[in-house]
């Protein structure tokens, strides 16, 4: 054997190796991003405790469902930083420490004696611990798969969904056995120890080199960059108007039901099943989808789906089968969207910021959450407020149909 031909062989088995390598750093990171995301999509079991926490602290049930817009807003911000936080300090001590402060929330809550205690705990420091660690964690791991970001996504995401309905179960057996504060104790202990875990089976993801034929990160804009231009603000509409549609419709989908189709209790009880079976479907079916379509076109037809979901609940009779297939529509748009759309936000402006610029757009998330209820206030209930919805979905789709990916060698840097 010549010289040449060995120095070519151990260049081959170091490429190799390192090839292996990278593999099972990504294989490991994804593990431990669906590990995480799982224990934190367990606060989506708060309704749970609802009733619990009115009769132990003596305020109206209203008053304890109003922590979890404080929450999701809290969530929201955090989000929007979190790609700051994993500059400095890399995402496994970031994850770590979301872990932590998670299950901390949970302690001081299963001490909460006002209602001041409660926003603060369940609400500002919940949120923001699951916050920090949602965005940053799946935006991460879609940087390390930049060939697959919307299967990823749909992992990633819909691990968080399946944690609200795992953490179902867990939580009621909890309540059934252990009583409201032992069970605040042991879901911080169990969701902190997962959040911690698959802290340690991550790792940052690489920046992307201007070579790289999948990523077209020589067209990174920063937050600056990206909110400099006119499809930045257009994404964040779409977004919070997605946002606002689902979440309304999702958090008050059993008033519906009784209130504003006059369907029986049962039977407006039983839209929660309806929503989550839509919700996975819509994680799943268009994140796997945007991989083979324009993402774009995918949130397309999320907003069609909302559209129709919409126009069941205002145009037609109100029967049981109208209303699942209404809800069932807005949750499976609402689910598809938030999948897409970090995928939708690096086709647009590049992997290597994501986390940041996803971030500010996912502020719409909180606004949303807590816009749809202040509509309904202001206008008059359910039929004003979806009214307004459909305008915004409308302008939505329009937007969806006309925006194109911005080029940042036209701008000044």
């Amino acid at each position: 054997m010549s010289v040449n031909q060995t120095i070519s062989l151990e260049q081959y088995g170091r490429q190799t190796a390192r090839v292996s390598s990278v593999n099972r750093i990504r294989i490991l990171t994804l593990v431990g991003t669906i590990i995480a995301q799982f224990a934190l999509g367990s606060v989506y079991t708060w309704s749970l405790f609802n009733a619990g926490l009115a009769d132990k602290l003596n305020i109206p049930v209203d008053n304890v469902a109003f922590s979890f817009g404080i929450l999701s807003l809290s969530l929201a911000v955090a989000s929007s930083i979190s790609g700051k936080l994993q500059e400095r300090f890399g995402v496994t001590r970031v994850t770590i420490a979301a872990g932590v402060m998670m299950g901390a929330a949970l302690l001081l809550t299963s001490h909460t004696s006002n209602t001041a205690m409660l926003y603060l705990c369940a609400g500002f420091l919940l949120g923001f611990a699951d916050g920090t660690g949602y965005l940053m964690t799946m935006s991460n791991c879609v940087r390390w798969f930049p060939e697959r970001k919307g299967t990823i996504s749909a992992l990633a995401i819909g691990a968080y969904g399946l944690g609200s309905l795992g953490f179902k179960y867990i939580n009621l057996a909890l309540l059934e056995h252990s009583g409201l504060s032992q069970t605040f104790v042991f879901w911080g202990v169990i969701a902190a120890a997962l959040v911690i875990v698959g802290g340690l089976l991550m790792t940052d993801a690489p920046m992307q080199s201007s070579n790289s034929t999948q990523t077209n990160s020589d067209n990174d804009f920063s937050l600056r960059q990206a909110m400099s231009r006119p499809q930045f603000w257009m994404l964040a509409v779409i977004f919070l108007t997605v946002c606002m549609s689902g979440l309304y419709v999702i958090g008050v989908a059993k008033d519906i039901g009784e209130q504003y189709a006059n369907l029986s209790f049962a039977i407006a009880a039983n839209a929660v099943a309806v929503i989550a079976m839509a919700n996975l479907g819509g994680r799943l079916m268009l994140g796997v989808l945007s991989d083979k379509i324009a993402r774009i076109r995918v949130v397309s037809i999320a907003l069609l789906a909302s559209i129709a979901g919409i126009g069941l609940l205002l145009f037609t009779e109100m029967t049981m089968t109208n209303f699942y297939i209404a809800l069932g529509c807005i949750a499976f748009s609402f689910g598809g969207t938030i999948t897409v759309y970090p995928s939708l936000v690096s086709d647009f402006f590049g992997l290597n910021n994501l986390t940041k610029n996803y971030g500010a757009i996912y502020l719409g998330f909180g606004i949303g959450s807590l816009l749809g209820s202040l509509i309904a206030a202001a206008f008059g209930g359910f039929a004003a407020t979806f009214y307004v919805i459909l305008g915004l979905l409308v302008l939505s789709l329009l937007m969806s149909l006309t925006v194109k990916t911005p080029q940042l060698h036209t701008q000044a840097a």
